[in-house]
């Protein structure tokens, strides 16, 4: 009895959480193994790019807000994250023969995967709210629905991510990325 647009903000949201708890998992191993920085730095800029991670949305959610929409803010936030994620995929596909390139590429995927988030996250929340009428008595359940997106995804992406990234070789965590 819910709109199929439930389902599909439902799926978005899984795989969006996949995705960002799969390379969260590994991000700390990949600047250690592959790119080679220092515990202390790694841990810093894990420590940045979550902080920005956090925070970005109120940049978005404005935009979104006074500018964009939501439909629209989701959209080119999806877009900007999946350009994020190629471009950590290329950074980890060089790492080993261009060291300089893919550092440049790994902060260029993070910049990326920061704006991508600041304009999906808060929208696609508010999203499901927006497919009922103010007193509908599904609009809980719907919640429920797609937070247990999220979860599915929160707990099959460093799972999956995990098996395919952290072999051992550091030129597969490329796959985590992609």
């Amino acid at each position: 009895g819910h709109p199929k647009g439930l389902y599909v903000l439902f799926a978005t949201e899984m795989w969006e959480r996949f995705n960002f708890y799969g390379m969260r998992a590994l991000l700390a191993l990949f600047m250690t193994q592959a790119l080679l920085f220092n515990k202390a730095f790694s841990s810093n800029l894990y420590g940045s790019y979550i902080s920005l991670i956090y925070l970005s949305p109120l940049v978005g959610g404005y935009i979104a807000d006074r500018y964009w929409g939501n439909k629209r803010s989701i959209v080119v936030g999806g877009l900007v994250m999946a350009v994020g994620e190629l471009i950590l995929f290329a950074c980890g596909s060089l790492y080993d023969s261009s060291r300089d390139l893919s550092i440049i590429l790994f902060y260029s995927g993070l910049g990326f995967m920061i704006a991508g988030n600041g304009f999906f996250k808060p929208n696609i929340s508010s999203l499901v709210g927006q497919l009922y009428p103010d007193n509908d008595s599904r609009k809980d359940a719907a919640y429920t629905i797609f937070y247990m997106g999220i979860n599915i995804g929160g707990m099959a992406g460093p799972f999956i991510c995990g098996l395919v990234g952290n072999t051992g070789n550091p030129a597969d965590f490329k796959w985590a990325f992609l």
